[in-house]
């Protein structure tokens, strides 16, 4: 009788392993983890709106505002789509290595740069280390079994999280206790992006990958994919030529995938989900650009010790940190619960984005970014758990891309509209005002969604519920159960926004 999918990750798990395969899984998860933290390593990155505003490069507010910050989104969503395909056709590490690049392309044009053209370039440049993360986040996955995705993935994010933390933590320090100046500051982030390219050179690069890289044997202990489950006469051979597409793209994996996303799009959470991660992502991320510039307005000091911008970025990354790991304990039941749950943190949301757009007290502005960036990241985990829960690996992929690449184009045409100054070109509070009314309809809406799912909720009440369990099961995953098929591990690489 085959195993189900959890034993089949718990056998694996539970398999003697040779102590050379150990060594070099160790080996690899720990090199891999020191990359990503030394990747974030970028302490003059907090300071970046100062910089460009103070006597170093002395940009005018409404340049940085209406023309050079509004590139970010436009390159972000120029390069999102090439870059995500180039990441699995070219195994990972290349990707890496332009990501790479591009940042020590960004902080070379900050240092030497002069105009308002070298600094859209330099935003531009930006977009493509934005789009590139895909590549960090996905790529162990490609090298380990599917027994080890959820472990691996807890080690490569927390690397992430603790370098953020400690390059804003680095940035602060040096700023207001050893009163370096940003250009210093920059430098020092310049050398740490150089030094993390060279770590990427030694980075291995796998043989397989999801879409366009299929063909080479399995590792052991992987389970088959279930779009070859699907169609198993169609999947290729173990003995056919690697490679893609196959001989009658009719039967390729990308296609028979946007056929089963038809159906599965279907699940009402996934809608849900889906649709919170577009627009409150477009939303936080718009926040997360201009809220520099607004903090600059607040207290326009020109004692740089008196910036504490890395401090707000280091504070906003810990209670981060704490809200996602405390997300993974609420037990509720998410197929009633979750239109209401995602309404109270929108509704905070909107309340903490107006209250930094009427205050005039830097502290209180600081405290209410931390807290907004706390509650977007509450809700990250359990939208990726809700979204993931119903999807086979490969879909979860396609599906996240799918979210990422929606959110990117509703935060550009906001951009333009709002921001560009071939727009309205809105000083920056005013374009926070503008958000606190977007974010206040993002409630409504989600309000109304919550009531109507209650009022069902309670016209069927006589019903016997569904499990918990079985809230979120794709046909692919039950059609798998019922012939007891093995499936992939939960986990998978996720696209980072």
């Amino acid at each position: 009788m085959a195993l189900s999918g959890p034993e089949v990750e718990k056998q694996a798990s539970e398999e003697p392993q040779p102590g050379g395969e150990q060594q070099s899984w160790w080996w690899l998860v720990s090199f891999l983890c020191f990359y990503g933290f030394m990747a974030q390593m970028r302490p003059g990155e907090s300071f970046i709106t100062p910089y460009l505003l103070g006597p170093d490069k002395n940009f005018t507010q409404t340049q940085v505002t209406n023309e050079i910050t509004p590139v970010l989104s436009y390159s972000y969503l120029a390069v999102l789509v090439p870059v995500f395909l180039l990441t699995d056709y070219l195994c990972y590490k290349p990707v890496l290595l332009l990501q790479g690049l591009s940042y020590v392309s960004v902080w070379l044009l900050l240092l030497f740069g002069s105009t308002v053209l070298h600094m859209q370039f330099m935003e531009f440049f930006f977009g493509i280390t934005m789009a590139a993360r895909i590549a960090y986040s996905s790529y162990i996955f490609s090298l380990v079994p599917p027994a080890r995705y959820q472990r691996m993935a807890s080690y490569s994010r927390a690397s992430v999280l603790l370098g953020v933390f400690t390059s804003s933590v680095l940035g602060q320090l040096l700023v207001t206790m050893g009163r370096v100046p940003f250009s210093t500051l920059n430098y020092i982030s310049l050398a740490f992006l150089t030094f993390s390219l060279v770590l990427a050179l030694f980075l291995k690069r796998p043989k397989r990958s999801l879409f366009f890289n299929r063909g080479a044997p399995v590792r052991a202990g992987a389970a088959p994919s279930e779009l070859d489950q699907m169609n198993p006469g169609q999947a290729q051979a173990a003995g056919a030529k690697p490679g893609w597409p196959p001989a009658a793209w009719q039967d390729s994996t990308f296609v028979r995938m946007l056929r089963e996303l038809g159906r599965v799009v279907q699940l009402p959470q996934l809608r849900l989900w889906s649709v919170w991660w577009v627009f409150s992502s477009a939303g936080y991320y718009l926040i997360v650009s201009y809220v520099p510039i607004l903090w600059n307005v607040v207290n326009p000091t020109t004692d740089t010790t008196k910036v504490y911008n890395g401090g707000a970025d280091a504070a906003s990354t810990l209670l981060g940190a704490l809200t996602s790991f405390t997300a993974g304990f609420v037990k509720i039941r998410w197929a009633l619960w979750a239109g209401l749950v995602i309404a109270v943190m929108t509704l905070l949301q909107a309340g903490l984005v107006f209250l930094m757009y009427k205050t005039d007290n830097i502290w209180l502005c600081y405290a209410a970014f931390v807290l907004f960036r706390g509650s977007y990241q509450f809700l990250v985990p359990i939208a990726t758990f809700q979204i993931a829960a119903s999807l086979s690996q490969e879909l979860r992929a396609l599906v996240f891309g799918i979210n990422t690449f929606l959110a990117t184009i509703l935060k550009t045409i906001i951009t333009l509209i709002v921001s560009d100054k071939r727009g309205l070109g809105l000083r920056v509070h005013s374009q926070f005002l503008t958000y606190f009314v977007y974010f206040l309809l993002l409630f409504t809406a989600y309000f109304l969604a919550a009531v109507l799912v209650g009022l069902r909720h309670f016209k069927q009440s006589r019903h016997q519920p569904l499990p918990p369990a079985q809230e979120l099961v794709s046909p692919v995953r039950e059609k798998a159960m019922q012939d007891r098929a093995p499936l992939p591990a939960p986990a998978g690489g996720v696209p980072a926004m």
